[in-house]
């Protein structure tokens, strides 16, 4: 299938955090989610790919092309939505519009107004107005008013209530059949279960796993155990979590028969919260 966007070893240092050759890719038509927790990377990355934030080394490719060779030509076919993006916020709605649509050969006043309308955004209201969650819409509104091929959203289910964030997953659906393709960062990990074809994984900087979503659960189960955990059982774990009635251990498909004859019992499928949970909660 063909790669819209493909990053290969993203490198981009700070004094007190650093990516670590981030490589993955996103296929055309299908939607990626982003994961991880708060500092992991995930912002840092998606302004690395917009050339928002300038990488120290690494390949960053959309269509094809080399995003610094030809940077101005990629931008007309891609979206781009996040939050704490700062306009003027006395001006209207209707003026940022006017301004935004300038920048783009391919906008659409059209696609504009269904959105503004889906969205109840009214162009008079200006952007003190709206509320977090609004301004998110808006937000949304200006990267796909241009028939982009590709959307980068940075927690774009940010502060919708949940009928709001339905809506909002139909659209990304309704896209992805329309051959877009859309890699996006979030917490919520039941929007991941209901639209995500794949999920990449960060943890301080390095991605820890980036294949189709299916796969990314069924690699793992979850094992009830009583107790404190052994030394042999501690080995089988790739995280451990303590809740009320014990502790809950992820361990590896493939080690299924080892830890029954560890002692382990209960064990059972994962879902992606919990995996996400547990890899981050850590083996300590």
């Amino acid at each position: 299938m063909e790669e819209i966007l493909c990053i290969r070893n993203l490198c981009k240092r700070y004094p007190s955090f650093a990516l670590r050759n981030v490589s993955f890719a996103v296929e055309k038509g299908r939607i990626m989610g982003f994961v991880g927790r708060n500092g992991a990377g995930k912002t840092t990355t998606l302004k690395s790919i917009m050339n928002l934030v300038h990488p120290d080394s690494g390949e960053i490719c959309f269509f094809g092309m080399e995003l610094g060779d030809r940077e101005q030509e990629i931008k007309q076919r891609i979206g781009y939505a996040a939050g704490g993006i700062s306009y003027y916020h006395r001006r209207r709605i209707g003026d940022i519009i006017r301004v935004t649509k300038t920048f783009y050969s391919n906008w659409d006043d059209g696609v504009c107004g269904r959105y503004l309308e889906k969205f109840a955004l009214h162009p008079e209201k200006r952007l003190t107005e709206l509320s977090e969650g609004m301004k998110v819409k808006f937000n949304l509104t200006l990267a796909l008013s241009h028939h982009a091929e590709f959307l980068i959203l940075d927690e774009p289910t940010s502060g919708l209530d949940p009928v709001s964030r339905e809506e909002l997953l139909e659209i990304f659906l309704d896209l992805a059949s329309q051959g877009v393709s859309i890699l996006f960062s979030t917490h919520i990990t039941s929007d991941l279960e209901k639209c995500a074809d794949a999920v990449t994984y960060i943890r301080k900087g390095e991605i820890v796993a980036s294949r189709p979503r299916e796969d990314f659960t069924e690699r793992y189960r979850l094992a009830a155990v009583r107790g404190e955990l052994t030394a042999e059982q501690r080995k089988l774990a790739q995280g451990i979590r303590r809740g009320r009635d014990g502790q809950t251990a992820l361990i590896l498909r493939e080690q299924e028969d080892r830890a029954r004859q560890a002692g382990m019992d209960g064990i059972t499928p994962a879902d992606l919260e919990t995996v996400i949970i547990h890899l981050e909660g850590g083996t300590l």
